[in-house]
Formats: C-alpha cells, sequence, structure tokens
C-alpha cells in the first residue's frame, strides 16, 4: 500500500509538471530565435525546438515585472511599527548578527580560495566573503527557479526587459554548451542569476575563471565563485589596500548640501563642513552617500573602490551593505583566530 502510495504521488507531480508546461515554439517570436541560434551559433534546430516545446511557465519571475500577476493581498490591521529609515530597514536585512557568524566560518572553511583569490587580484577576502554572504547566504540560498524555464519566460512573455533577458538566454544556451551541462538543471534566482556570486549568464564569458583547474567555470562551485568575483573587480578596478569608506560628519540631522550618490564624485576639498571621523588615507575624488536613519542622515565617503562594487550591483545601498559586512567579518575573523585573513 505505501509503495502503491508513492507511486500515485509520482505520477501526480509528473502530470502537473506536464500540465503546467507549455510549447514556446509555437511562438513566432522563438521560431526566430532558433533559426538565430542555429544559424549564428550552430546550434541543433532539432535540439532546440525540444527544449522550447516543453518550457515551465514561470509566473512568479514574470510578476516581478508584470504587477498585473501579482497576487492580491487582502488588507488586514497592522500594529504601527517603530519609525524607521530606509537604511534601517536595508540594514536589518543585510547586517544581521547571525550573517556575520555564519560568514566567519565560510571565510575559514575557504581560506585557501580566498587567499589566493586575493594573492593573485588584490581583492580582500572579507568583501568576496560579504558579496557571496548577501548574494546567496554563503551558497545556501542560490536560487531555485529553473535558469532555463526561467529566461524564456521572461524572454518571450510581454515585459519591459524582454529584449534583455533574450540576450541572457542567449548567453545562457552558449554557456552551457560550453560547460558540457544541461540547461534544464541549472537553477538560479527569479531573474536567471546563478550560483554563489549570482553571476548574470552573460557574465559568465567574461569574468567567471576555472580557479581550481578542474576544466570548467561553474558559479556552484566555491573556489570559481570566489576567484571570479575576485577577477570581476580586478576588472572593474579594485585596487588592493585602498580604503572604500569613511564615515563623515556634517552639520545638522537631513543632509541636503550636495548631490548624493556613486554616480557623482568630488575633490574632498570643495566638500566644506564635512570631515571623516576617523583617519582617512585616500586623496582621490570621493562620493557622498547618505543612509537614511528614522531621525537623521548618516553620510559616508566612497572611493574608487566603492564605486567598483556598485559595478556589481548598481545600488549604493547595496555597495554600502557589503562594505560594513565585510568589515564586521574582518573585525569577528580577527578576535576569532588571532588574525587577519590575508
Amino acid at each position: 500500500m505505501r509503495k502503491l502510495f508513492i507511486y500515485f504521488c509520482f505520477a501526480l507531480l509528473l502530470l502537473t509538471q506536464t500540465l503546467s508546461a507549455k510549447d514556446y515554439t509555437k511562438k513566432r517570436d522563438v521560431q526566430k530565435f532558433i533559426r538565430h541560434m542555429a544559424k549564428t551559433h550552430h546550434f541543433s534546430k532539432k535540439e532546440l525546438t525540444r527544449l522550447f516545446s516543453h518550457v515551465r511557465y514561470q509566473k512568479k519571475a514574470l510578476a516581478v515585472y508584470v504587477p498585473s500577476l501579482r497576487p492580491k493581498i487582502r488588507k488586514t490591521y497592522t500594529k504601527p511599527r517603530k519609525k524607521q529609515g530606509s537604511w534601517d530597514r536595508y540594514e536589518h536585512v543585510f547586517l544581521k548578527e547571525s550573517k556575520v557568524k555564519k560568514g566567519v566560518a565560510f571565510m575559514h572553511q575557504q581560506r585557501h580560495w580566498l587567499q589566493k583569490a586575493y594573492r593573485r587580484y588584490g581583492v580582500e577576502p572579507e568583501y568576496i566573503a560579504a558579496i557571496i554572504g548577501i548574494e546567496s547566504h554563503y551558497g545556501v540560498n542560490r536560487g531555485k527557479f529553473p535558469v532555463f524555464d526561467t529566461l524564456t519566460t521572461l524572454a518571450f512573455e510581454k515585459n519591459r526587459r524582454q529584449r534583455f533577458y533574450r540576450k541572457e538566454l542567449e548567453a545562457f544556451l552558449l554557456m552551457t554548451r560550453r560547460e558540457k551541462v544541461n540547461p534544464k538543471n541549472v537553477r538560479g534566482s527569479y531573474a536567471g542569476a546563478i550560483g554563489l556570486g549570482q553571476f548574470m549568464p552573460s557574465n559568465y564569458l567574461h569574468y567567471v575563471v576555472d580557479f581550481n583547474g578542474d576544466g570548467f567555470h561553474q558559479m556552484n562551485n566555491y573556489a570559481d565563485a570566489i576567484g571570479s568575483i575576485a577577477h570581476y573587480f580586478k576588472r572593474h578596478g579594485w585596487k588592493k589596500g585602498m580604503p572604500v569608506a569613511t564615515r563623515v560628519h556634517y552639520s545638522g540631522n537631513r543632509y541636503r548640501g550636495h548631490r548624493t550618490g556613486y554616480t557623482h564624485a568630488y575633490r574632498r576639498v570643495s566638500l566644506k563642513g564635512i570631515a571623516p571621523t576617523s583617519y582617512f588615507p585616500y586623496k582621490g575624488k570621493v562620493h557622498l552617500i547618505k543612509l537614511s536613519r528614522a531621525n537623521y542622515d548618516e553620510l559616508w565617503y566612497g572611493t574608487k573602490n566603492f564605486y567598483v562594487i556598485t559595478r556589481y550591483n548598481h545600488s549604493a545601498y547595496y555597495a554600502m551593505a557589503v562594505h560594513q559586512l565585510a568589515q564586521r567579518l574582518k573585525k569577528a575573523y580577527k578576535k576569532h583566530y588571532g588574525k587577519i585573513l590575508r
């Protein structure tokens, strides 16, 4: 009886997957895409037709760009929360003590590859670990979406980023062929990002390195992910030993003096009334980074290395979260192991 029940559940699962599958080969855009891949990259039309004839439509991924697909949330009374600024909320998500603790363990476990990356690319280990910590919680949350199905849905269902995802789908198919991986077996985020560092497929060709020398370039491999993140930073201008950011003081509680954000850079002499709160050995132009708290704004100087982090994710808050997590990891690692990992 138990075996019969298991068989029934398995059959039901297969039936559910079959019913939710969609034949994308009926779409003209897909037919055109298949011809393009065959002509430009010498893919087999037969094999691509087989792939696109059985795609699991990813409604959740598409709903990110199509609001009408999102489930309606029933309004209920909630107790008013303590007043928070946007940085308070961001900090609460990405800078938890549990993330620091797990990050120290991760750094120790992967110290060989982190040290190798530092020697080769000059990127400090705590910053590589911070990226992996924020992107995938050190490899725990790499994403459960089937990347081929997700990219196909986003590339051929109407949304504002169709063109972008069509290019990512092309890059993904090229990547899986190079790495001899079945496209149907790769899992990632709702946007098609893959692995510990959540690289988009288009980044594979230019930035992912075979850091452990096994002949493959895989972001789901700890060694390759660590080396690839360091390589990405180096290619975008990271300078070994350069400070990333420091907090500054100014007059008042809310800052409205100069334009803030990583797209604006200033000579420090032009920023009257602003000065670092601690020693800051950096002579280049700085970005003013404003972090909104409930009752005041924190103001920071960001260096060229801070700008490099924004090339990974175009958000000043993201870059600041990486910086602050990295500094906490560095401090906690030294406290636990008696030395800085280098």
